[in-house]
This record gives structure tokens, sequence and C-alpha cells, in this order.
């Protein structure tokens, strides 16, 4: 239990030696505090440990000399004068400055530091509110100086104007390369004017067994192929599996439309007519026919346009191959236009890969004319001239469909020529797809489309992966 501090009696000031009147507490001349005055030389002070009394008996000078109570130990008398013979001040343990666990000084505790001339000042009174009688005390904020998190109710910096990089408008965005400028409409920085990454540059897509991966190359400015991948039910309630890969003709205006609009189109045209029950390779036909008109529509602009400016946009319309591939119990569905291709490789290496397909290409036709064999026909600066396409400038629409019933699983690559001119033969291609592709299907996709970029990447790359299972004996239809 806390008690008052009783002033000690002295007649005169151990600071000044001026005379001291009854009851004070600090000398009128010097300001010395009265109430650290050190008890007188003679008595040897001590800490009781057990019983109060001892202590009184101490201050009063009644215990024996060099005796204390039961429990108490002597300490020898410090020494009580400094080299300018001011006695060193003693304070009470509740008067006595302290930190605490955080490092903060105790409130209520203030540090008396001596004057030049060697008095001791007292600090001034900390103004305070007005407080109730009784009321507690209020209790400071502490900061804990341990946690290197902010204050949560500090508020943040304001940003430098200068530094602080400007704020982008609404729907535009800043610039990779220089991150300063903001890409404008057209897809260019307004500070550095570097085109942007555009979506199509760079896609991937993969279902439970089909995957995906369409790049823009190294060389072309854009991404002229596009891709679309899916999977329906038959009416037997067994999976169809669909990927259509399309090439945009570069020499025709927007390819990278003509493209989108047809692997789209043919797309859904599978995903209606499989689950109605239509034959896949009926379904494929229907498939490519759609999405030629959907190209050809490209061609058209709203209004009404004379006879001579329609023929001058039928003569540069915009134009695209295709390549679709179904596998749907047990069967393998092909269907082509142009020179994008299909090729067949089997999970065991040691069986023969085979390619799907037949360019509509000058080569192509030079090789079944029996004009050149295929080494000297695609040796010829010709011979990726194609001659059939979806747009509205195609001499004649012929889709090209296939079926086949494979008897060991393996995986069907369906590829613009970004891919197959830098593995062309169907045993390169069964070379450069990695073993596990029907188990990891997109990271194998991604494999391939990096063999065509590490050859050169002179054109667009897109490829699709489908595995293709054998069917268990006595499921399907027979």
């Amino acid at each position: 239990m806390s008690q008052m501090h009783q002033p000690t009696a002295l007649s005169r000031c151990p600071g000044c030696e001026e005379p001291l009147e009854s009851g004070d507490l600090f000398c009128g001349a010097c300001g010395y505090d009265l109430s650290a005055v050190p008890p007188p030389p003679d008595d040897h002070p001590t800490i009781v440990i057990n019983g109060a009394q001892a202590s009184v008996e101490a201050a009063a000078g009644t215990a024996p000399p060099g005796a204390g109570p039961t429990g108490a130990v002597d300490w020898p008398t410090a020494a009580e004068r400094d080299s300018t013979n001011t006695p060193a001040p003693v304070h009470l343990p509740g008067e006595l400055p302290g930190l605490d666990s955080t490092g903060v000084p105790l409130s209520g505790h203030a540090t008396v530091m001596p004057s030049p001339a060697g008095d001791f000042e007292l600090p001034a009174p900390a103004s305070a509110p007005d407080t109730a009688v009784g009321a507690p005390p209020a209790v400071p904020h502490v900061t804990d100086h341990r946690s290197s998190d902010p204050d949560p109710v500090a508020p943040a910096d304001p940003a430098d104007p200068r530094t602080a990089p400007p704020a982008a408008p609404a729907g535009t965005k800043l610039c990779v390369a220089c991150r300063a400028g903001h890409v404008d409409t057209d897809g260019y920085c307004e500070n550095c004017g570097h085109a942007q990454p555009r979506e199509r540059d760079h896609m991937e897509q993969e279902l439970d067994s089909v995957a995906a991966v369409s790049d823009r190359g190294l060389r072309h400015h854009r991404n002229e192929d596009a891709f679309a991948v899916s999977s329906a039910a038959l009416p037997d309630g067994t999976p169809a599996v669909i990927a259509i890969v399309c090439d945009g003709v570069s020499s025709a205006t927007r390819p990278d439309e003509a493209s989108a609009a047809a692997s789209a189109t043919a797309n859904e045209v599978l995903l209606a007519a499989l689950p109605r029950g239509t034959h896949p390779q009926q379904a494929m036909h229907e498939a490519i026919v759609a999405a030629a008109e959907a190209v050809n529509l490209l061609a058209t602009r709203p209004g009404r346009a004379g006879e001579h400016e329609a023929a001058h946009r039928a003569q540069n319309a915009p134009a695209c191959t295709i390549v679709g591939a179904v596998v749907a119990s047990g069967l393998l569905v092909v269907g082509w236009v142009g020179d994008s291709r299909a090729y067949w490789v089997p999970d065991d290496r040691t069986g023969p890969p085979a390619r799907l397909t037949e360019d509509d290409s000058w080569a192509a036709q030079m090789v079944a004319a029996g004009l050149m064999n295929e080494a000297e026909a695609y040796a010829d600066e010709r011979a990726h001239a194609i001659t059939g396409w979806l747009g509205a400038d195609a001499y004649e629409l012929e889709p090209h469909t296939a079926s086949f019933k494979p008897d060991r699983p393996g995986v069907v690559v369906v590829c613009t020529d970004g891919l197959w001119n830098y593995a062309e033969s169907p045993q390169e291609m069964a070379r450069v797809l990695p073993p596990d592709a029907a188990g990891r299907p997109l990271h194998s996709a991604q494999v391939l489309v990096g063999h065509a970029l590490d050859g050169g990447g002179h054109d667009n790359v897109t490829v699709a992966l489908l595995p293709f299972a054998v069917p268990q004996q006595g499921a399907g239809s027979g």
C-alpha cells in the first residue's frame, strides 16, 4: 500500500546553507528538493523485508548499532557528496523514472535534470483538462514500438505528384514498353508508339480431353490464326470431342476476322448437330459449309453498294483455310479446305504415324498430277499457294471429309502450316510430339508451338491435340 512521503526536519538547506522553516518542502533560496535529503551520516539505512516496526525504529535511531530486525539487511552508507560538495539526491522508489515493457517512459514520473549551476530545476507541471473528483486517471495511449506495422488509423502519406505515374483515362491502359504512355484505340502507345500485345497474340485453351495453343510467331505483326475446342454429348450419352483450326489468308483483307468467324461458326454447327444424332462426317461437312457462309458475309457492308464497288471488294474478300477433327464413339472424322493439316500419331511410337489430309495447294496439285515429286514441289516458291479456301472470292467450295477407325490409341494433331512447315512429314511430327501427349495435351501443344518458334517462327502457329482412346470391347454401337 503506497503512503504519502513525509518531509525531513532540517534547520538549514543542504545546498546553500540558508535557514529553513519547519514544514518546508523546497529551499526558498535555491529550490533544493528537501524531500530528497539523505538521512544523518551516523544512520545506517536498511531495506526492511519483514515488518514495518523495524523501519520505524531505524528511522527513530532506537535500534542497536549494527543490528537490524529479523529479516532486515544493513547496507553501507552511499557517498553523499560529489565533487561540488553537493549531497546526492535521494529518491523513493515511487519517485524514480521508469520504462514500461515497450520502452516508453511510465506516466506520472518526471526526470529532474540539474541546471548548469548545479541546482536542480523542477519540471513545469503539464497542463491537463479538468477531471471530476474521484474519476480514475486517464490512461495514456502507448504505441507498441516492437511492431513494424504502421498505425492502422494513421493517414497514409500522400503520393508525390512529381513522381506518381499519371492516372490512365477511363477505358485505357498503360503501355507495356515504356509504362508511361496510354494505349490508344488502335493499340499503339501515345508516348513511345510501341504496338501493344493483342489478346490473340498468344492463346491457350484446355478441356478435359482436348487442348489448343495459338501464337503470333516471330515475324508477323498480328495473329491471323484462330481455333475452337469443345465437347458435346451424343444421343447415347457418350462424349464427342471437337477441334477446329483456321488460318487467315494474309493476302486477303481482314484475315484475322475470317479465321475467327469460320472457327466459331463451325464449332457451333457441330455442337448443335452431334447431339441430334447427325453422323459426325455429315456434321463436319455442314460445319464447313456454314463456316464458308460466315466468311462470305464479312465481304458485305451495311447498305447497298454499286456493282463496281461490290466486284472490287470481292476480289480481295476476307479468306481463310479450315481443318477440323471430331472424336466420337471410336470414330475419327476430319474435314478441311486449304492447306491446314491433321496428323495421326499413335501412342506406341513403333507404329506408323500418318497424315490424314491432302493440301489444296499448288504443290499438292503438282504431285497429284505426277509432274513433280513431293520434295521438288515443296521446294518451289509456289508450293504454298493455296487452291482452295473459304471466302467470297473462292473459285468453288469443295469441303473434304474423311472417317477413320484407329485400332490403337493415339493423338490427333490439327495444325496450320505455321507448325507443319517445321515438321512436315508424319515421322517428323511424331518425333517432336512429346511421348505423353495423350495425358498432357496442353503441355504437348505448347511444346509443338515452341518447336516452330525455335525453328524461326516465320508464320502464325496454331495446333490442337485430341487424344484418341480405343473403345473397350462391347462398348459402342457395333
